[in-house]
């Protein structure tokens, strides 16, 4: 495993214990405020990235 997939699932894991879930939430994307289209927006990208990797297995949790 690289140093970049590495980093990017541990920072995957540290957005899901500290940033909110909007999907729980039931957040409706028409109606949702610039900072929580930002962090949707981060949140997809770290994913995005983890998962860049074919070879990988994906995030168990």
């Amino acid at each position: 495993m690289s140093i970049k997939t590495s980093f990017f699932r541990g920072l995957s894991k540290l957005n899901k214990l500290v940033l909110p879930n909007y999907t729980k939430k039931g957040l409706d994307l028409a109606k949702a405020s610039k900072v929580q289209l930002a962090i949707i927006g981060w949140k997809a990208w770290v994913t995005k990235n983890v998962a860049n990797n074919p070879n990988q297995k994906l995030l168990s949790n």
